[in-house]
């Protein structure tokens, strides 16, 4: 009989959340820590001593022998210094303490990690700082059970190292506009607004042994080389299909992991293409959502090696089957736990979401391409603007009922709102169902799904801080501006239509509803002034235009030094991963795909020449032989070719722009020129000759 799960007394039992702090803590510091959690206040210093000896006593009980301060530097991942809770005394033994310094204050060495030039080499001083909004957890694994405190990371100078930092200063900002604009349109109840944001997170799972057998897929995290299997996606049948046991087994593991983490995971599947699955966890507050997604990432691969399996969280890991991003899907809450974006039942005459609703998509026009670069790495180049993934255009999809209501508002007024009623499906025993009254669009980047946008560009490896610091900023910037405005308006209601038709008048060119894979909308696209930033390259110089620091400055997201740092960090991450890989191809073509075909081709020029002996047929093997020959010389060719352009690229002086541009347009093309007489090849050779594993043993042998 199967072990039962109890799923209420796990969630959340690694977690100092807050029924922890209520039992644990006196009534005063609970209050007190609850009010800087809940209402934004500052933290008191007074109470940190408590906190901090309760969460200790707390992890200990847990097992817990050391703490860290867990952050998110802009390497993408997570980092983590661990202390132990001891203090040697005079006799020779210690004590296990915990203070209220060491929990608000940490000091790792700034220096090794990406400041994109706001830290020279020798100023090795940073901070971290507590972030009592998102709760502190155990992380447990095999071999550690550490107390982990969610921290923001900054300089010497206050500048921030880190994803948290700008993410919870545009929620502030973000908060600050809500409220504001809400109580201009006559909701003066409302003392704060955060966002919600729900990420669902796709994935690959290959056996392990495999995966050790690839140097491309350890060294980059994608294959480098490989030809397509006789079978991919084209019969449909990985999507939501059965899941496999051993796959069942990894999800069963991760859920329970997650649940003790708080983290909500709710909805599991395959994905589209095979070996794809997908993670979505309910909706909590954005900083929180941020920090589960980079805890998840961790605790997905950390589970699928007790499996054999390795989990792969690259964007296109395999070339020509469906990649993986992340679905971001966002909304706002009111303190009284309103959301903002729910159209109600009659959305027509609903005019405070008709008014945020506008400020999205003024925000979204407005700022599109610092939006796109939000979404914008190398690995997700490979997947955005392909038929799976959304284009590299940003555009909003409405659906037809608030369409009509936007219609009907830019010629007069909105009097009536589309209604989805009643389907019959056809069959007598079945139910009637209530339709919605819009469809959904899969190919659209920003779509409104219901009550929520969910933003469908973010790459599957990467923190959702950017994205969501971003759309939280250009929101904010928009209610401003509307706030702004109906402050001073004499006839208010009148102000407020107006307000609402001349603004989506301005900017309605970012609505569509069609297909974003087609060439059509490209051209189309194109026609209405829209960006089409087809790569990350392209798309970083967007973050450092006047535009952009006047936005990000003006609500104190991020300074100019701070974008210049950022802008000069993502051109370093994309040179070196194309750095990376250019010298992984070229190690695995020299090393095992060279040896292995001209091996190969030796036994079949042996195998001719006794064929020949014999007076057999020796046509077949002349064949054979003669495309293994053409293919070896064009793959010979090829790689000498991005010897040297890798060569260059290193020795390649001036702008990190400069460098990165040289990377995209000719290490990363004769890449791809490499790859294609490799995989001819890959067909020619005897599969047990064949250095590593096909895709076909990977995606399907699980």
């Amino acid at each position: 009989m199967k072990e039962k799960i109890n799923v209420s007394e796990i969630f959340g039992s690694h977690v100092f959340n807050d029924s922890v702090m209520k039992a644990r803590l006196p009534k005063a510091v609970y209050k007190d820590l609850k009010k800087t959690i809940e209402e934004g206040t500052e933290l008191n210093p007074a109470i940190a001593d408590v906190v901090a000896n309760e969460m200790k006593e707390w992890a200990i009980e847990k097992g817990a022998t050391h703490y860290t301060h867990w952050f998110q530097p802009l390497t993408g991942v997570t980092a983590e210094k661990h202390d132990a809770f001891i203090n040697p005394t005079d006799d020779g033994k210690v004590l296990l303490e915990f203070s209220g310094k060491e929990l608000i204050k940490g000091e790792p060495d700034a220096s090794s990690f990406p400041s994109g030039g706001l830290r020279a080499t020798f100023e090795a001083r940073g901070y971290t700082a507590w972030d009592c909004t998102s709760p502190a957890f155990i992380k447990e694994t095999d071999n550690a059970c550490i107390l982990c405190i969610p921290t923001a990371f900054c300089s010497y100078k206050g500048e921030a190292l880190d994803k948290k930092t700008p993410l919870l200063r545009s929620m502030q900002a973000l908060d600050i506009q809500t409220t504001r604009l809400l109580n201009v349109l006559g909701n003066k109840n409302v003392k704060r607004v955060s966002t919600s944001v729900g990420p669902e997170q796709e994935y690959f799972l290959v056996d392990e042994e495999k995966y050790k057998q690839r140097k491309d897929l350890i060294f980059t995290g994608r294959t480098l080389f490989g030809a397509m299997p006789p079978k991919g996606q084209e019969m449909d049948d990985h999507y939501f299909g059965i899941i496999k046991p051993r796959i069942e087994g990894f999800m069963k593991d991760l859920n329970i992991e997650a649940w003790k983490l708080g983290i909500s995971a709710k909805t599991e599947h395959n994905e589209v293409a095979p070996a794809q699955h997908e993670l979505a966890p309910i909706y909590n507050s954005n900083n929180v959502a941020t920090d589960h997604n980079q805890l998840l990432m961790e605790t997905m691969r950390r589970v699928a090696r007790r499996h054999g399996l390795k989990c792969l969280l690259h964007e296109k890991p395999f070339a020509g089957i469906n990649g993986s991003g992340k679905h971001n899907n966002w909304s706002m809450i009111t303190d009284a736990g309103v959301n903002i974006l729910d159209p109600g039942k009659t959305p027509a005459e609903n005019t405070q979401f008709l008014i945020f609703l506008t400020a999205i998509i003024k925000g979204v026009d407005q700022y599109a391409d610092i939006l796109r670069v939000s979404a914008a790495s190398h690995g997700n180049d490979h997947r955005l603007g392909a038929a799976e993934a959304p284009p590299a255009i940003i555009s909003i999809f409405l659906g037809d009922q608030l369409q009509d209501i936007f219609d009907q508002i830019e010629h007069g007024e909105a009097t009536s709102s589309l209604q989805g009623g009643k389907m019959r499906v056809g069959v007598n025993t079945l139910p009637y169902l209530n339709r919605d009254a819009t469809d959904r669009n899969r190919t659209s980047p920003l779509a409104f799904t219901g009550n929520k946008f969910e933003f469908r560009m973010p790459p599957s490896s990467g923190s959702i801080s950017g994205p969501n610091f971003v759309f939280n900023t250009i929101v904010a910037d928009a209610l401003k501006e509307f706030a702004d405005q109906l402050e001073k308006a004499e006839d208010f209601n009148e102000a407020v239509h107006d307000l609402i038709r001349d603004t989506y008048i301005a900017h309605k060119r970012i609505i569509f509803d069609g297909n974003g894979y087609s060439e059509e909308w490209k051209q189309e696209a194109a026609r209405r002034g829209l960006p089409n930033i087809s790569n990350t390259v392209d798309a970083i110089p967007a973050l450092i235009t006047d535009k952009a620091i006047s936005l990000f400055e003006r609500h104190h997201v991020l300074s100019r030094l701070e974008l210049h740092s950022r802008a000069e960090i993502n051109y370093e991450a994309y040179i070196k991963q194309i750095n990376i890989e250019a010298k992984t191809m070229i190690d695995i073509a020299s090393k095992q795909i060279r040896p292995a075909v001209l091996k190969y081709a030796g036994s079949v020029a042996q195998s001719l020449a006794a064929i020949k002996s014999v007076g057999g047929d020796t046509s077949v093997a002349e064949e054979l032989l003669q495309e293994i020959n053409e293919n070896i010389a064009q793959f010979h060719k090829a790689l000498k070719h991005l010897e040297e352009v890798a060569e260059q690229a290193q020795l390649l002086k001036g702008s990190s722009r400069s460098q990165a541009v040289f990377c995209r347009d000719y290490v990363f093309e004769a890449m791809q020129a490499l790859r294609v007489p490799a995989d001819a090849l890959e067909m020619l050779v005897d599969e047990d000759v064949w250095p590593f594993p096909t895709y076909g043993e990977l995606l399907y042998n699980i």
